[in-house]
């Protein structure tokens, strides 16, 4: 069997993740694998039309596809991304077309499943019979017992395509809004007060949707909103997992990014991000953006803002998209609101995209940011365990700012608790004190509030 392995790590051959390839090439030797490591050669695939073409000559030769690839900012590499977006901008899908694909990532298990949804989608895209994902934590090759779970997977997945077996498609394909957007010519004007107000785009005139959004967004508030577009900004390149950040948050790029994303972005006070759909994601732009704020490491670094995300294309068709952006702005600890063009109508989409501007001033004024969901509470278990572990020694910037913040809030640390638990454990050993905690422990658990509603 053939199985061309398509490299998503930037650090190509030099990356944890074709670690776990080359021990699948030990030990299935019967099989030929075949690396192309796409998001290393990103810039030669954008320009070589050759090289590309001998690309996809490697993927119509294979029995099956193997994504590959690290997580970064909540999905794939935006390298990555960009090679995706030129399958479809050239219109290469065929040479995907009913070859059986299969998922494997590298990461520490934040958002892996938005990752793998989201290349499961694109496989879906692409006519590919997709056979499922693996999910490796990057030290799992390091324990026995991982090492022969991954091998059962390959072993069930090698089987699969050898059988040839039937594959149903899971995501249904897109269908993109139908709404020409004209917006009207009255302007809402938002009292936004001494609100900074920033609009941040990748608007390259391709979405006629999202430049009339914007323009409609701008013209909403009262006050100046700063418009910014991501292709005007000095970024001189994408994210390279080298890492050399993680000790002082200093990029190992000298170009206008960081400055720009401390000095403009994090000074504002309400930000709106409009983009338009690409493939199941937004633009690699945009993604671009994203991997770059890595440069803060695993601190939030909007903290308190006020997000709006405009959307032009099926954001409601997506959901590993939308989960992916709430999930960003809920562990960046940011209140967010969405709009997309998907309306019936060019009046109700002003209207929408006016009441979201209304908000977000709302929400600025109040100081208001929701109660954290399940993405930021398990996302901080998930970093503060690992900082505070064998990331420690690489990411001691993170390292101090969790320090500093008190985000080591371990629960072996509350004293009070332990031994109010070591107590109640040994006393509840009791029959007569386990049937009276037991028998009562609706009142018991609301005892606590009563003070609070008494004092109202």
């Amino acid at each position: 069997m053939k199985i061309v392995v398509l490299n998503g790590s930037p650090k190509g051959d030099l990356s944890v993740t074709m670690q776990y390839v080359a021990y699948l090439k030990k030990k299935f030797p019967e099989h030929t694998f075949e690396t192309v490591n796409v998001a290393h050669e990103i810039k030669k695939i954008g320009k070589d039309s050759v090289y590309f073409a001998a690309i996809l000559d490697r993927v119509r030769s294979a029995d099956l596809v193997l994504w590959a690839f690290p997580l970064y900012v909540l999905l794939v590499p935006c390298q990555y991304k960009r090679f995706i977006e030129l399958v479809f901008e050239r219109g290469a899908q065929g040479a995907f077309a009913g070859k059986y694909a299969a998922a494997l990532s590298t990461s520490i298990h934040y958002a892996d499943m938005i990752a793998h949804n989201y290349i499961h989608a694109v496989s879906d895209d692409l006519g590919m019979k997709y056979l499922g994902a693996y999910s490796a934590e990057m030290d799992d090759l390091l324990d026995k017992g991982e090492r022969e779970r991954l091998e059962t997977f390959a072993s069930l997945t090698f089987a699969a395509v050898e059988k040839k077996i039937p594959v149903q498609r899971e995501t249904a394909p897109l269908v993109p809004p139908s709404l020409a957007y004209v917006p009207g010519k009255g302007q809402a004007s938002v009292q936004s007060g001494a609100n900074k107000i920033v609009i941040l785009t990748d608007d390259d005139g391709s979405s006629k949707n999202l430049t009339a959004m914007v323009a409609r967004i701008t013209t909403a508030f009262s006050g100046k909103a700063e418009v910014i577009n991501l292709h005007n900004i000095d970024i001189k390149g994408p994210c390279l997992g080298c890492c050399r950040c993680a000790y002082d948050n200093t990029c190992v790029y000298t170009d206008g990014y960081v400055d720009f994303y401390r000095n403009r972005l994090a000074t504002a006070d309400i930000l709106v991000f409009a983009g338009a759909v690409h493939d199941r994601y937004l633009s690699s732009t945009w993604k671009l953006f994203f991997d770059r704020s890595f440069f803060k490491g695993h601190t939030p670094g909007l903290g308190g803002k006020q997000i709006g995300f405009a959307i032009a294309g099926p954001l409601h068709q997506i959901p590993c998209l939308k989960e992916a952006l709430v999930m960003w702005a809920d562990s960046g600890r940011c209140n967010a609101l969405f709009v997309t063009d998907e309306a019936a109508t060019s009046g109700e989409l002003d209207a929408l995209l006016d009441t979201m501007a209304g908000k977000l001033v709302q929400g600025a004024e109040a100081g208001y940011t929701p109660p954290h969901l399940f993405y930021a509470v398990g996302g901080h278990k998930i970093f503060r365990d690992n900082i505070y572990g064998g990331m420690r020694f690489v990411f001691q910037a993170d390292y101090r700012y969790y320090h500093e913040h008190k985000m080591f809030d371990f629960p072996q640390a509350d004293l009070k608790t332990r031994l109010m638990n070591a107590v109640m454990m040994l006393l509840t050993k009791s029959k007569a004190v386990r049937e009276k905690v037991y028998g009562d422990t609706k009142h018991h658990m609301i005892a606590p509030f009563a003070p609070v509603l008494k004092d109202g």
